[in-house]
């Protein structure tokens, strides 16, 4: 269970630059998500390996991203306000994808939930929010493809944050390493977590987050 680094431009040219994309980096029984926070939460979350303590609150929503450069693009490679620490955590893929089975996006989409009404109980009825956003590249830059971040909140949260994580790990210097190369527009010297588009080979699951089977 280590992080898999590859350099950015074999990143690049070897996914896909369009679409909506579960990308990240994982084997047959994990896969990574990014979260960032600040060092009194962190701290314990690396400590202990689960999250907790007087500083975690389990009573907002809690983001995850399986996507590198999106988890830097949000926290500025680890130099925004309470996003000056990242970490990197391993979660089981059947857990992932109950997470997936459970998600109902934030903004009312037609083609899935047929009326606002339904969108509206789904939203009511579940603690797992889905969102599409566009993908950045390394300097921030808006990519035409889409990549997803999962905000959990309530049981779901509980039981993510406290038993469904296999390993936590504080990646913060490779981020801040890595971000001065970005500062200084060393594009060329750019390393990154290895990364592969995630197949969904469960239809219900892949009509609900609303991507096409791979």
């Amino acid at each position: 269970m280590e992080l898999i680094k590859e350099k950015y431009s074999d990143y690049k040219a070897r996914l896909p630059q369009s679409g909506k994309q579960i990308i990240g980096q994982y084997d047959q029984k994990w896969i990574i998500v990014y979260q960032a926070f600040n060092p009194l939460i962190t701290d314990y979350a690396v400590k202990h390996q689960h999250f907790g303590g007087d500083h975690y609150s389990f009573q907002r929503m809690s983001w995850i991203k399986p996507n590198f450069l999106w988890m830097m693009y949000r926290a500025g490679w680890a130099t925004k306000p309470n996003q000056e620490r990242i970490v990197a955590l391993w979660v089981a893929r059947e857990k992932f994808e109950y997470i997936l089975s459970q998600a109902v996006h934030s903004t009312f989409i037609a083609e899935i939930y047929q009326t606002e009404e339904h969108w509206k109980k789904a939203l009511a009825s579940s603690d797992v929010r889905l969102q599409w956003d566009p993908d950045h590249d390394p300097y921030g830059s808006k990519m035409h493809r889409k990549a997803i971040q999962l905000g959990l909140r309530g049981n779901i949260l509980r039981q993510f944050a406290t038993e469904w994580i296999g390993k936590i790990e504080d990646i913060t210097d490779f981020v801040k390493q890595e971000g001065e190369k970005v500062e200084a527009g060393a594009i060329e010297n750019l390393t990154v977590a290895y990364e592969e588009v995630y197949s969904i080979d469960n239809d219900s699951i892949a009509r609900r987050i609303g991507i096409s089977r791979q």
